[in-house]
């Protein structure tokens, strides 16, 4: 790397880029590029030298990778295993690639060729378990979300090429919620895993009165003991409040231990 600019008369180091995709939807790299009025800022912070999404020309000589989208396939492990290599920082870009995401929901039925037959009929494909690129590779980072905010990404960014601290908030999308003065979509009666999801995205979909679905995985020190008190109190469906816990795979362990709860008792 080379020191090309400065931040406030301090030299910054302007670190090589890339970013790539396993099994996704590529929505969370799509928020990069979405990004437009402060896209040319965020540029200038990086030089970006492969992302496909974005350009044709690519490299594998970068110093950060930010890698989006859940392990499904053989080769996609091997590719992540040399992205790795060739990285000095690893990002996980997004719900996919920090739990699984939504991929991972196949994993439930225990069955994947029965997956496979009625999700692609006859036409082979090859496919496993959705696993978090954790399972394959060790982590540097990972950025919450789908898809992920793309002002956090700029922050995180930032304080990356900065050599600044990074850490991630340490309470529930409900106190961004609050603060944000939005009515509760519990007394609308609504499920959310507003009170147990960690905060970071400003409250982005109760803001929206859509409950929070947990994408951002678990808050430090979730009580979901509690959650489950206040959904009794509601009147509202554990299985409800289960399909929320299984969708992005960051509840992951409470899920099966609720869903298996619901199974023995029904």
């Amino acid at each position: 790397m080379k020191t090309e600019r400065t931040f406030l008369g301090v030299p910054v180091v302007k670190p090589r880029v890339g970013f790539f995709d396993l099994s996704s939807c590529e929505g969370c790299q799509l928020q990069i590029l979405n990004n437009e009025a402060t896209l040319l800022s965020f540029l200038s912070l990086v030089e970006i030298v492969n992302f496909r999404e974005g350009m044709k020309e690519k490299s594998d000589e970068y110093d950060i990778a930010f890698v989006e989208g859940s392990v499904t396939r053989a080769d996609e492990e091997e590719r992540l295993k040399r992205i790795r290599e060739n990285a000095g920082t690893l990002v996980a870009l997004g719900s996919c690639a920090c739990f699984g995401g939504v991929n991972q929901l196949k994993n439930r039925f225990h069955d994947l060729e029965w997956v496979k037959k009625e999700v692609y009929g006859d036409f082979p494909i090859e496919t496993r378990e959705a696993r978090p690129i954790s399972a394959f590779v060790p982590v540097d980072l990972e950025i919450y979300g789908c898809p992920i905010k793309k002002e956090e990404v700029e922050k995180i960014v930032t304080k990356l090429v900065l050599g600044h601290e990074i850490s991630h908030p340490n309470f529930p999308v409900c106190m961004e919620c609050k603060a944000n003065e939005n009515v509760c979509l519990y007394d609308l009666g609504e499920p959310c895993l507003g009170p147990v999801t960690r905060a970071g995205c400003d409250s982005w979909c109760t803001s929206n009165r859509m409950g929070c679905w947990g994408c951002r995985g678990p808050a430090p020190a979730a009580n979901l003991e509690q959650l489950e008190e206040i959904i009794k109190q509601k009147n509202i469906p554990q299985e409800r409040l289960l399909d929320r816990l299984e969708c992005f795979g960051g509840f992951g362990e409470a899920a099966r231990k609720m869903r298996h709860r619901l199974e023995k008792n029904s």
